[in-house]
């Protein structure tokens, strides 16, 4: 049974950081990618970032570009998403994902940020930024 489990939200101030983390298990060679996604109050579920397990190259979407870094540690099976100078905006709850059988070059396409590829869930952690 694969199972992905994240923490590490909270509420924080403005202009902090935050380190979420996605722990996983019951994986099979055939998972290739696991996505972060965030889903503000009132809207819809949307891919901030996504990683290649086996090559560790990773795609962050242009809106969090240069404050949002996603990396893996596989020998511990988890993800990780840091997040730096946090905004309001970045109110959301956030959820990691994992896929199947991509070729590298996925990465780099809007697929890898698409919550329709991802057959494996998470129940989310929850971010607040206020203050």
């Amino acid at each position: 049974q694969v199972t992905l489990v994240e923490t590490g939200g909270g509420l924080v101030q403005p202009g902090e950081s935050l380190n979420l983390s996605c722990a996983t298990s019951g994986f099979t060679r055939d998972y290739t990618h696991i996505a972060w996604f965030r889903q503000p109050p009132g809207q819809g579920r949307g891919g901030v970032s996504c990683i290649n397990l086996n090559t560790g190259d990773t795609s962050i979407d242009a809106s969090v570009k240069g404050r949002f870094t996603m990396s893996r540690d596989n020998a511990n099976k988890m993800a990780f998403l840091q997040i730096r100078n946090l905004r309001p905006e970045d109110t959301a709850w956030y959820y990691c994902a994992a896929t199947t059988n991509k070729p590298g070059h996925w990465t780099w396409s809007r697929q890898c940020h698409s919550r329709q590829e991802y057959e494996h869930w998470g129940r989310g952690t929850q971010v607040v930024v206020s203050g």
